[in-house]
């Protein structure tokens, strides 16, 4: 149909996607339909789309900042269920956060739906997506991982959930508690308070989280910063080279349980695992190794990036 246009993000790559294995590949649409388990009927209408809206002429191609062909092949690479790759040449990390923010936010608009409870880390890049999100279904929205406060970023997870679930008009689980505290006995009995203990409950109930990536080699990582020196060389022994949500990792994505774990207001290894679409918003180029650990542990399987980020990431692979 003239003038039908690609809504979101993932459907974009989507067609993009269906569309390479059609028309450059030259497979057959069962073979694709087998490929992407969709019915031949999905096919054929997402190749009238690729048409209609101008993504394939003799090539593909993408209107707007999304890399189609990158964001495709990070997501056969790595087996995901989203992988969006914003175009930019600009490394500086605050305009990063910007474009890998807007864009999280746009396929979140795409895929949550309102029977989803979604679930939100605390990361830089994640209040850059709540600034750029505009709508949202009506969905419930769990914190989950305590505040991390940081002197040079005003905003807590506190204000994360709240935001977005303004957003969603949906209503929020949050609770006021540091994400790390000073001894394991401290934490017990914050996680006993009735208003975290719910909060808490609500874990299992998530359906899709958003978190962030740190990397621990090199560091760049708000946890790797919120600890002392201490505490990252006690950490680096054990094998620590990522951190999701306050969940630290090997470099193979195996779990490191940890003195400092007990010390952590948050979601738990085993609970992050059991969430069925967890998508990082990840920048930095040095990150790379960080996001491949979590992706192969099973603790991430969507991940919005730009450019330099899935070369890297490829390169990895």
């Amino acid at each position: 149909m003239p003038g039908d246009v690609v809504q979101g993000p993932a459907q974009l790559v989507l067609t993009a996607s269906v569309a390479r294995r059609y028309y450059l590949d030259g497979r057959s649409k069962v073979e694709i339909a087998d490929e992407f388990a969709l019915s031949r009927f999905k096919v054929a209408r997402l190749l009238e789309l690729a048409r209609s809206s101008g993504l394939v002429h003799i090539e593909i191609g993408s209107a707007g900042s999304i890399n189609v062909e990158l964001s495709g092949r990070l997501q056969e690479a790595y087996h995901l269920e989203h992988a969006i790759v914003v175009d930019t040449v600009d490394d500086h990390p605050e305009t990063l956060r910007t474009v890998v923010g807007r864009a999280a936010a746009e396929l979140l608009t795409e895929i949550v739906t309102a029977d989803d409870v979604l679930g939100l880390g605390w990361a830089r890049s994640l209040m850059a997506m709540s600034a750029a999100l505009q709508r949202l279904a009506p969905c419930s929205v769990v914190q989950l991982t305590g505040a991390l406060s940081r002197p040079d970023v005003d905003e807590s997870s506190i204000e994360l959930v709240r935001d977005v679930a303004r957003v969603a008009k949906g209503p929020a689980s949050f609770f006021y508690a540091p994400m790390i505290v000073p001894d394991p006995t401290t934490a017990a009995a914050l996680r006993r308070q009735p208003e975290v203990a719910r909060a808490m409950e609500r874990f299992t109930s998530v359906t899709k989280a958003v978190v962030g990536v740190g990397g621990w080699d090199p560091p760049a990582s708000t946890v790797y910063d919120a600890i002392s020196q201490r505490e990252r060389r006690a950490l680096r022994r054990l094998g620590v080279r990522a951190d999701v949500a306050g969940v630290f990792l090997d470099a193979e994505g195996t779990a490191v349980e940890a003195p400092l774990t007990e010390r952590i207001i948050g979601i738990r290894a085993g609970q992050l695992r059991q969430v069925p679409e967890v998508i990082a918003i990840a920048y930095g180029p040095e990150k790379a190794l960080a996001a491949r650990a979590a992706i192969r542990g099973g603790y991430v399987n969507g991940i919005v990036t730009h450019t330099s980020f899935a070369q890297a990431l490829l390169a990895a692979a």
